[in-house]
């Protein structure tokens, strides 16, 4: 969508295969009992386009 703006908006490329895949290992981590889990930090990707 930010493609299609004018002008392109510079915007951040989000993992979201794997913000799924951890999230589900995260809730099945809580299922199975365990107190806590530790907070998932993901890379990011900045893509600029012409508004930056």
């Amino acid at each position: 969508m930010a493609v299609s703006t004018h002008p392109p908006l510079t915007t951040i490329r989000q993992p979201l295969a794997e913000m799924a895949q951890e999230t589900l290992r995260l809730l099945l981590a809580l299922i199975d009992g365990a107190g806590h889990v530790d907070p998932v930090i993901l890379p990011t990707e900045l893509v600029i386009r012409e508004s930056a």
